[in-house]
C-alpha cells in the first residue's frame, strides 16, 4: 500500500468514503490540493463559530465578511485571475460573489462593500467585449455613487502595446473618483501575468484580512501524496505534442505561407472544444540569438542564476525580439542616449509609436549602445518568453486525440533586417512531422458554440481566422445539428489563398454549410473584404438575425473587427429600420445573449 493512503483503519472515513477521497486527490496538484486545506478549513472555522450561536439553526454570512470579484476577460485570462482570488478568498472565510461585468450593473455595485476588478486589455486600450456596457456605465455620467466602497484593481495586457492596461487604469481611477477607498494599489500584469496576479491576491487578501471575525484558517502543508499525483498540462508544464502532419495551405504563387498542423494527444488526457486554443511554448531563432549576443560582446555561456547559461535562456526563457516600454526606459537609464531619453517623454508619445514600428530588440541595441551591463543585467531587463495562441481547428468529437492548427507564417523586412515571427518561424523551419511541441490548452468561454444545435450561425473569419470556423463545422456535423450554417471567408487570391476549400466545398455540397460568400482582394482592380459582402448580403443577413442566428468574428482586432461591425451596425440600421443608437443597442443585446461573440487579436 501507498505511504498516506486513506483507508477506514487510519481514518474516521468508512472503507468508502476513503476511497472516494483517494480517487478524488489523485486528479489534484500540488497548488490545488494546498488551496483545498484551506478551504475545508474554513469550512471547519465557520462551523465552529456557527455552533457558539445559541438557538441558531444555522449560520449566514455577515456583511462584514462580503466580498464581490468582478471581472472583464476577453480570451479567458482575467476571468481565470478572477476565479483564483475567489477561491483564495473563500477559503480565508469571506462570502465571496463572482461576478462577470457582462453581468454586472449600477444597483448591484451599488451595494458592494468589498471590490476586486480583474480586467483585460484588448486592442488599442479597449475593455474587453463582455465589459463594454458595464464599461460605458462606469465611465458616464449615469455612474454609481460608490462612498464606502473599498476596491482593488488589477490590470492585464501586454506591455508591447502604447496602452497598456489601459482598462485597469481607467476603472482604478473612475471608482476613487466616485468616491471608492483603494484597500491596495492597482498592479498591472504583462503577458507572463500569473505571478504578479497571485502576488496580488495575496496582498490584497492580506489588507483585508482584518475584516474577518475569526482569523483566516492556517493551510495545511502538502503531504508525500503528492509524489503519486499525476502531472496535469498547463502553461507552466506542457505536454509535448508529437507533429503528426505539417502541410502547406498556399498554391505555388503565393505570397503568402500558411500552415496545417495536426497534433497528437495521444496519453495526454487534454481535452477542448471549438472556440478554444492552443497555446504553443515556442523557442527563439538561434541565429537571432546568437547575433544579439555578439552585438552585445558577451560569453554565450556567461552563468546565470538556476544553473542556466546565456544563450540557452535566451532561446528558450525570455523575450529577445518584441519591445516593450520598460525595456526602453531600462535601456536609457543604461545608455543615457538624450534621443532615446526624449522619444520616452510624454510629448513624444506619437512620435514614439511611430519610431517603434517594426523595431526590435537588437536595433535598440545596435543604435544605442551600452558598455558595462553584464550578461545577468540584461537578462533582468527582460520580459519571459510568453506562448502563443492559435484557434483550435479540428473538433475533438471529429478527431480524438489529434488537435489541429492553421499558421500563418510571419516574415518581413524592416530597417534592413529580416524578421520572422518567434513562433511561426520555429513551427515552419524547425519543426517537422515526428518532433514535439509544447502546448497546453487555453479556454475560451468567451466563444462558444450555442448549446441549441437548431440555432443557425453566422461565422465571419479571413485569413487564418477561419480556423475555429473549421473546428464549428466538424462539431456540428459529428452532432448532426440541424441549424443552419453561413461563413464569410477572405484572403488575397482565389487559386492560391483560398484556405481548406475542398472541404468547405464539400459541406457545402452536402448541405451542412447552408450558405458561402468567399472575398478575395487582390483578384481584381477595387479590393473587395467580408464587410464588403456582409453588406451585399444586407437583407438575407438581417433575415438570419431576427431568426435568432449567432455571429462570431475571427481574425484581426486592429482593422478586420473594427470593419465588421461597422458593416453589421450598417446592415442592421438599413435594414431594420434603427437609427445609430438604436443599431448600437440591438448588438450590445446580442451581446449580453451571446449572439455575437468575437475571437480577435
Amino acid at each position: 500500500m501507498a505511504p498516506n493512503s486513506l483507508t477506514d483503519t487510519n481514518s474516521p472515513l468508512s472503507a468508502d468514503q476513503a476511497k472516494r477521497v483517494q480517487q478524488a486527490l489523485a486528479d489534484l496538484d500540488a497548488s490545488q490540493r494546498q488551496w483545498l486545506s484551506g478551504y475545508l478549513a474554513g469550512l471547519g472555522a465557520q462551523a465552529a463559530a456557527g455552533t457558539t450561536q445559541a438557538g441558531a439553526s444555522q449560520t449566514t454570512p455577515t456583511a462584514s465578511t462580503t466580498l464581490t470579484v468582478l471581472y472583464g476577460s476577453q480570451t479567458g485570462n482575467a476571468e481565470g485571475v478572477a476565479e483564483l482570488a475567489a477561491e483564495r478568498a473563500g477559503a480565508k472565510g469571506f462570502d465571496v460573489t463572482l461576478l462577470s461585468m457582462a453581468d454586472a450593473s449600477k444597483k448591484t455595485l451599488k451595494a458592494v462593500e468589498r471590490l476586486l476588478v480583474v480586467v483585460s486589455t484588448q486592442g488599442d486600450g479597449d475593455p474587453p467585449d463582455p465589459a463594454l456596457e458595464f464599461h460605458e456605465l462606469m465611465m458616464g455620467r449615469k455612474a454609481p455613487k460608490l462612498a464606502g466602497l473599498r476596491f482593488a484593481v488589477l490590470g492585464l495586457g501586454d506591455a508591447s502595446y502604447e496602452h497598456f492596461c489601459q482598462t485597469g487604469k481607467e476603472f482604478d481611477a473612475r471608482l476613487a473618483e466616485l468616491g471608492g477607498e483603494a484597500i491596495h494599489e492597482r498592479m498591472d500584469c504583462d503577458v507572463d501575468y500569473e505571478e504578479t496576479a497571485e502576488t496580488w491576491i495575496d496582498e490584497v487578501l492580506e489588507s483585508l484580512a482584518g475584516d474577518l471575525a475569526t482569523p483566516p484558517p492556517t493551510q495545511v502543508a502538502a503531504t508525500d501524496a503528492s509524489q503519486h499525483v499525476q502531472p496535469r498540462y498547463s502553461k507552466k508544464h506542457p505536454f509535448l505534442a508529437e507533429v503528426l502532419t505539417s502541410q502547406p495551405l498556399n498554391g505555388r504563387d503565393s505570397d503568402k505561407q500558411t500552415l496545417h498542423l495536426e497534433l497528437s494527444l495521444e496519453e495526454s488526457g487534454l481535452e477542448y472544444l471549438p472556440g478554444d486554443a492552443v497555446g504553443v511554448v515556442p523557442q527563439n531563432d538561434p541565429g537571432h540569438v546568437d547575433e544579439l549576443i555578439e552585438m552585445l560582446k558577451f560569453d554565450a555561456e556567461s552563468p546565470l542564476e538556476e544553473g542556466r547559461v546565456l544563450r540557452d535562456a535566451l532561446l528558450t526563457d525570455f523575450e529577445v525580439t518584441t519591445l516593450t516600454r520598460p525595456f526602453l526606459q531600462q535601456w536609457a537609464e543604461w545608455s543615457q542616449a538624450p534621443e532615446l531619453r526624449r522619444l520616452l517623454g510624454e510629448e513624444a508619445r506619437d512620435e514614439l509609436r511611430d519610431w517603434l514600428h517594426g523595431r526590435q530588440i537588437i536595433d535598440v541595441v545596435e543604435q544605442f549602445p551600452v558598455e558595462g551591463i553584464d550578461a545577468a543585467q540584461f537578462s533582468a531587463a527582460l520580459r519571459k518568453l510568453p506562448p502563443r495562441l492559435y484557434s483550435i481547428a479540428s473538433s475533438q468529437a471529429a478527431v480524438p486525440d489529434e488537435v489541429h492548427l492553421t499558421v500563418a507564417v510571419v516574415r518581413y523586412e524592416t530597417h534592413g533586417r529580416a524578421r520572422n515571427g518567434v513562433t511561426t518561424s520555429y513551427l515552419a523551419d524547425r519543426i517537422e512531422p515526428g518532433d514535439r511541441v509544447p502546448i497546453y490548452i487555453d479556454r475560451n468561454k468567451q466563444f462558444k458554440l450555442p448549446d441549441d444545435d437548431e440555432a443557425p450561425l453566422i461565422m465571419i473569419g479571413p485569413g487564418t481566422g477561419v480556423a475555429p470556423f473549421r473546428a464549428f463545422l466538424q462539431e456540428r456535423e459529428e452532432r448532426g445539428a440541424g441549424g443552419d450554417n453561413w461563413l464569410f471567408f477572405g484572403d488575397r487570391r482565389f487559386r492560391s489563398d483560398f484556405l481548406y476549400q475542398s472541404e468547405w466545398l464539400k459541406w457545402r455540397q452536402h448541405g451542412l454549410l447552408t450558405r458561402l460568400d468567399v472575398a478575395f482582394s487582390r483578384d481584381q482592380a477595387d479590393k473587395v473584404y467580408v464587410q464588403d459582402r456582409l453588406r451585399e448580403q444586407a437583407e438575407t443577413l438581417y433575415a438570419w438575425l431576427e431568426a435568432g442566428a449567432y455571429v462570431y468574428v475571427c481574425g484581426d482586432a486592429e482593422f478586420m473587427a473594427p470593419d465588421v461591425h461597422q458593416a453589421l451596425r450598417d446592415v442592421i440600421r438599413e435594414q431594420g429600420g434603427h437609427g445609430e443608437a438604436g443599431a448600437d443597442d440591438y448588438l450590445r443585446e446580442m451581446q449580453q445573449e451571446k449572439r455575437y461573440q468575437r475571437d480577435i487579436y
